[in-house]
């Protein structure tokens, strides 16, 4: 699988999310080389930009204790991971749509990637860009979902039960994203 097709995941259907099923991926295999490696990125340049920029990145951004926030944050990337593989897979069998095991987790490593790939943002020292960044990583994380589920269901396009359940891990999503940025502005 190259980058092209990876591109194409957030907005095709079942050709290149059956190509990425054909891999067999196992649930380690993508914790180790997919998972943990991505994870990486958000706590390494949080700390980066949180200890170079400063406040003039935003105001009392570099008064926090980064070693310890980044390290929190990279626990719980890790964490998140292992409950949204289960999570989207108690989700598709409430809303009655099949899914394996295997196949959840596969959902849960590339739903993320694009929020994992926007911490690139903060290498540029302007918070509108890093916010920017972020709603665009959103917007292609849902879509990813959507997609795979659909994919991976093997249902129609525009379908109201994929969108319900696509719905449901959304928003469980995005509350475990706002949880883990609540804590970073916490401390």
């Amino acid at each position: 699988m190259n980058i092209t097709q990876l591109a194409r995941l957030p907005f095709s259907g079942n050709g290149a999310w059956s190509e990425l099923r054909r891999l067999d991926l196992s649930i380690p295999f993508l914790a180790w080389v997919v998972v943990v490696p991505m994870s990486f990125l958000p706590p390494v340049l949080l700390y980066y930009a949180g200890t170079q920029y400063g406040d003039a990145f935003m105001q009392g951004f570099g008064d926090k204790e980064w070693r310890f926030i980044t390290t929190i944050l990279f626990l719980a990337e890790l964490l998140t991971f292992f409950v949204m593989g289960w999570l989207i897979h108690a989700v598709m069998g409430s809303h009655q749509l099949k899914i394996s095991y295997q196949d959840a987790y596969l959902l849960a490593a590339i739903a993320p990637l694009p929020l994992w790939l926007s911490s690139l943002a903060l290498l540029v020292p302007m918070l509108a860009v890093s916010v920017v960044a972020v709603f665009a990583a959103l917007f292609l994380s849902c879509a990813l979902v959507y997609q795979g589920v659909r994919s991976f269901c093997e249902r129609s396009d525009n379908d109201v039960v994929v969108m319900s359940a696509t719905y449901t891990v959304m928003a469980s999503s995005l509350l475990a994203w706002g949880v883990l940025m609540a804590m970073v502005w916490a401390f």
